[in-house]
Formats: structure tokens, sequence, C-alpha cells
């Protein structure tokens, strides 16, 4: 079968003939299989039959990429992201998760002509923070929508599938591929026993225990003169310093040594820390990676790149600095920096003439940036709560961009092992790929229960049968187990529909408060916004004062860069304590229904940069001011932006704080916060 000038492969044809039949297609393959041809093909039918498609992922930087690719291709495709909308009539839309279940919610009638939704990276379902947007848009969705769900490797593939089947009307095929384009070669690297397979394991740690022995002996004094030293250079080990002092080489040091010697570059070099990407840049700019002619391609190029965006580097301290490291072949990526920088960043790397890119797991997230090898500076990282090896999925999303299709016969991953790593890291699961299986996280937001109210009632509660969360409760035991999470899911819906009772939000019968209606038509912090619009404390704002009020709602600092009140100054206090009183009311509710977790709080760390910045300071005062990285700051903005634009929407009439929402907007939607602008440029 041919496509597109391919002759497709097994799995393929497989989904195009399930497509063409009229049923719904759940796939499961690895990174760089070919699974966006499958996509395509839906595409390709469904426009030619005067239809139209709605194509979702899940985060904004991939939305982007996906709509340059698709227009690269020909195709009439439009955008909407929260930050961007264009040409939303288009035959192709491609929107994040969260704006496709927004529509679904909020106008079902948009949907009156889409005959297929794309999932791309449908196993966000398990994201424990956004994943139950994914099962509200599969249980919600018009009825008469066809899906297809691209996924890398689904454990529980069937059991999925199993649920889908029976929450779609539409017969569903579930296809699964396992062979990489590219295979992976998985190797280990500990300081004491170089390079090795997983096989050789038990070896490993037999070495360094020995050399661990040694050192003890030494420190205690009991070794002979020369002894450890003389059996150091037999076992051909890395020498060791005095008796408790470790001087051994940094093991980063030795495999980018290694890899450079060997011409294995371009590397991708996994941290995770940002701080630690910046320091290990700047630590291998010694690294001879570029001759003459490649320096100057990468300096033209980045001197393009920065014209197109309409950007001046003698008076950008950022952008100077990553065209020295780049000079070098040398680059960080992370979600801190400034999101023109990163671009420019990805478009070097893609090049091929960056050779040594130091970056954060961000970087893996479904655009196809591949490189021949990549390293883990750790096989831990910190989840949220602690420190702890990292799930074998999101092993297999980084590892997966090792190995360029027709480049490399394979792609090589090297991780490297502290002494506890070498011991206890589930390297087996990890390099064996067997992943976890994804788990519901279905979880109805006070948004989504206002949306469904008018339209089920207090039956809504029975919303939770549908989801994943219930199939898998009834696949995974007996039925007390299943009638006792059942029975606890719908306490904690019913919960959420008595406090919204209580604040004002719902009337008894299926009726709608004006607090309702207003939440309605926002989401994400629904709550809040509704609280302070009704207690009149957004009428007493002035634009810059709105713009940080807003800011203070969707503001969550990174641990460790929490701030005192005095990181408030410029704001009037009397507004901050009625900023903070207004949320608390509905907190205060919450709390007496015995919720654990109630919405957040306003978090006014940012509030002397956000002010700074509607009175027109620079980008690098707006980082000194707020103490945070840049990339935080502008993505803090620009969710402000949105929910600003959101409340401006659901308001009516000649409202005069609709026109002062606007100004707010206009007063921080510039330079590297101007979403659209940038991408427009690019």
């Amino acid at each position: 079968m041919q496509f597109k000038g391919y002759t497709l492969n097994p799995f393929q044809v497989e989904a195009a003939e399930a497509i063409a039949a009229g049923r719904n297609v759940l796939l499961s393959a690895p990174t760089g299989s070919g699974k966006t041809l499958v996509a395509e093909y839906a595409i390709e039918r469904a426009v030619a039959a005067g239809r139209r498609v709605v194509y979702t992922a899940p985060i904004k930087a991939l939305s982007n990429q996906k709509y340059r690719d698709f227009r690269a291709d020909g195709v009439d495709v439009g955008l909407m992201t929260g930050d961007l909308t264009l040409a939303p009539g288009a035959p192709v839309v491609i929107m994040t998760t969260e704006i496709f279940r927004n529509a679904v919610f909020e106008d079902p009638e948009r949907f009156h002509d889409v005959e297929f939704a794309v999932f791309d990276e449908i196993h966000f379902l398990d994201d424990v923070e956004r994943g139950t947007v994914w099962e509200e848009s599969l249980i919600f969705a018009p009825e008469h929508v066809r899906f297809v769900g691209l996924s890398a490797t689904i454990q529980n593939l069937d059991q999925f599938g199993a649920w889908l089947a029976r929450t779609r009307q539409h017969e569903l095929a579930v296809i699964r591929h396992d062979r990489r384009p590219v295979p992976l070669e998985h190797l280990c690297f500990h300081v004491d026993t170089g390079t090795f397979k997983l096989a050789q394991r038990k070896r490993a740690i037999q070495t360094m225990l020995r050399f661990q022995e040694r050192d003890r002996q030494r420190r205690s004094g009991r070794g002979r003169p020369g002894e450890a030293l003389r059996d150091e250079q037999r076992t051909r080990g890395p020498r060791r310093s005095a008796p408790g002092v470790d001087r051994r080489p940094h093991p980063a040091v030795v495999v980018l040594d290694q890899l450079q010697h060997r011409a294995l570059l371009p590397v991708l070099f996994f941290c995770f820390s940002r701080k630690e990407c910046e320091i290990k840049a700047d630590r291998n700019l010694h690294r001879r990676l570029l001759d003459r002619a490649a320096r100057a391609r990468i300096e033209s190029l980045f001197h393009e790149i920065c014209e197109k965006f309409e950007l001046e580097p003698g008076a950008d301290p950022g952008l100077r600095g990553i065209l020295a490291r780049a000079r070098h072949g040398v680059g960080y990526h992370h979600a801190g920096m400034l999101p023109i920088h990163k671009e420019i960043v990805e478009r070097l790397f893609t090049s091929g003439l960056l050779r040594l890119l130091f970056t954060t797991e961000t970087f893996a997230l479904g655009i196809n940036m591949p490189a021949r090898t990549v390293v883990f500076d750790s096989l831990r990282k910190f989840d949220g709560v602690s420190f702890d090896y990292m799930r074998a999925r999101d092993y297999l999303q980084m590892a997966g961009r090792a190995g360029r299709q027709g480049i490399d016969e394979h792609g090589l991953v090297i991780s490297i092992l502290d002494d506890e790593a070498l011991i206890d890291a589930p390297l087996s699961d990890l390099f064996g790929g067997k992943v976890e299986p994804i788990q519901s996280r279905f979880n109805l937001s006070y948004s989504t229960i206002l949306n469904l109210w008018e339209r089920m009632g207090d039956g809504l509660v029975d919303a939770y049968d549908r989801s994943f969360a219930a199939f898998q409760a009834e696949a995974g035991g007996g039925r007390k187990r299943r009638d006792k999470v059942r029975i606890a899911a719908h306490a904690a819906l019913r919960a959420k529909i008595a406090v919204l009772h209580q604040a004002g939000y719902l009337e008894q019968g299926g009726g709608m408060l004006p607090r309702g209606r207003i939440a309605q038509r926002i989401n994400g912090y629904e709550i809040q916004v509704t609280e302070l619009l009704l207690d009149g404390v957004l009428d007493a704002c002035d634009r810059a004062q709105l713009a940080a009020v807003f800011c203070a709602l969707v503001h969550a600092p990174r641990r460790g860069q929490e701030r005192g009140r005095d990181a408030r100054v410029g704001m009037d206090y009397a507004l901050v304590r009625r900023v903070e009183n207004a949320v608390r009311r509905f907190e205060a509710i919450e709390l007496a229904h015995g919720f654990e977790e109630t919405i957040k709080a306003p978090e006014f760390g940012l509030t002397r940069a956000v002010l700074a910045w509607t009175e027109g300071c620079t980008i690098a005062k707006l980082e000194r001011l707020a103490g945070a990285d840049g990339g935080d700051v502008v993505r803090t903005l620009r969710m402000a932006i949105q929910m600003m634009r959101q409340l401006r929407q659901a308001l009516s009439g000649d409202y005069p704080l609709i026109d002062r929402l606007e100004e707010a907007i206009v007063a921080i939607n510039r330079d590297e916060v101007d979403a659209k602008r940038q991408f427009e440029l690019g």
C-alpha cells in the first residue's frame, strides 16, 4: 500500500484499513516508527470527503511544531493553543487537549462536521495533574466523532482499548507495533568499571566493592605500602588518591571523552536539574567539536535565526551566551529559558551543528529531534515529593531520541550510575522496555461539573461509571473492592457538588446561579476568578493591579523559590488582603466539607516584577525582580493573559472591567511575552 510516496509497513496498513472501514484506531508504536502517517491518512480521507479533523497534542511546543509541519506539507491548517488562535475554521485544526475538552463542553456544535479527533501522545491520560482532561474528552466528545489515538509503548494497551471500545460507539482497532526503526543499545557507566552491558552488572558491582574495601583498608592503615596501587593497576581500574580523598575523574567527563574520541556525536545529555545543564555546558567549552567551517556555518545560522525573529544579540546577554557556546558546538536547553532562546537552541540542534546539548526531560516531549547518542546523568529524579528512579516510560521517552533514521544503524544510550544506582537501579525494567501500565486520573474539575450540571444534574455523579478508573476497578478485583472504589468516587463528586451549592454556584434541581454562569466560561482557575469578580475586587483594580492579581492566581513558585511578603512591594496591602480573603471564602467551604486539598491560594511573589513589566521594564529587570528563571515568569504572564481573555469573553455589555482587562493584556503582552508575534516571525 502506497501513501504520500511511502510504502506502508504492516501496522500502518492495518491502521489505514481500519480507518477506511469506519473504525476508531488505538495505535502503540515506538518513537520515529511512522505513527504520524496514520494520522495523515485519516486527515486526507476526511478532508477529501468535505469533513474536518481536530489534531490534539499535550504541549504547546508540539502543537506549534505540528502546525508548521502540516503547513509545510500543504495542509490547510489552523491552530488553537490558548496563546494562539489561527484559522480556527480550517479543515484541520491543531489544539492542545485542554482546548479540545473545553470546546466539547462549551460549544459541541463546533464539531458537527468533524470526522476525526487525533490524540497524539494519548498515554498522557496517565498524567497525574492533567490526565483527567484526556479522559473527559474521550467520554464526552460528540458520538459521531471518531478517534485515532497515537502513543509510544502502552503496557496495558488491550485493557485501555477495551475501555475505549466500550466508551465510544464506533468499533475499535487496537494495533501494537514494538519494533524500533533504529534499534537502541543500552550501556551503563560507573567510574570504577567504565562502560559495561547489563549482563556484566554483577562483575561491575564486585569491582566497585573491591575498590571500596581497599579504600577502607588504606584509611585504616591496614594495607601494605604500594599493594593497593599495584592491584588497581593490574585490574586497570581508575587510580585513586590518598586515603579519604576521592579524586576519581568525573563520570560525565570520562563518558564524553570516550564519545568524542569514538565520533559518537551529536549527544543529548539529560540532566534533571536546570543548573546542572548550565554548569555542564560551560565546563565542556574546552572541547574541539567543530572545525573552522562548521563554526562559520553555525554562526551564520544563529544570526539568520536572530534576524528572522528581529532580535539583537548584542543587546541580549542570553543570546550572546547561546552564540558563545554554539561556536564550540555546545548548548543547553531547559524550561527556565526564555521561549525564544529555547527556539533558537532547538533550531541550532536540528541543523546537526550543535554537537553536545545538555537538557532536561522537556526536550524529549513529542518534538522529534534525535541524536546519535543519549546520556543520562542519573537515573533518579525529583517527582515532586522525593527523589526516586524514573519510570520506564519516561526513560524510554528520552532514550528514544538516540538513533537517527537513515544515518545510524543503532542508537546508543549510556546511563551514568553512582554506587547506589549500580546496586539498586531497576535496570532490567528500564532497558527492557517494561513500561508501567497507564492509570486513570479521572477527577472532574469544578469547571467540568459546572458545564455538565444543566445537562445531567445530580446524575453527573454517574459520569464516574463511564471512566477508565471505573473500568480498571472493575477489572482489578472482586465486587467488594469495585464497590468500595465506586462509592468513594461518587462521594468525592457529591462533595464537590455540595460545595458548589453552598458557595452559590448551583441551584437545587439543575439550575445555574450567576457565579456558576461566570465559572462555566473559565477553565483552570475558574473558582478563584469568579470569587474575585463577584466580590468586587477586580473592579477596584487598575490595569497594572489586574495583571498582578491574575499572575498571583496562576503563579506556582518552584521548590526553593518561595518568597516573603516583601516581594509584594508596590501593591496596596489592603488590596492583597481583599484578594486573599475573597478566595479564602471558597476554601473555608471546602474545608468544612472535609477537603484535604483546596483550591490554589494566590501567590504574590512576582508582584514587583509584574508591576515593573506593565511599566515597560526590560526582560533582564523582570527576571531580576522576580528572582526566578525568565521562562517561568514568561509562562506565568502568558497564563495570566489567557485567564484575562477568558474572563473578558465571559462578561457582556459595557461593563468597565472589560476595557481594563484589555488594557492589562496589552500592557504585559509585549516583547518576549508576545507568543503570537514570536510564532508569526518564526
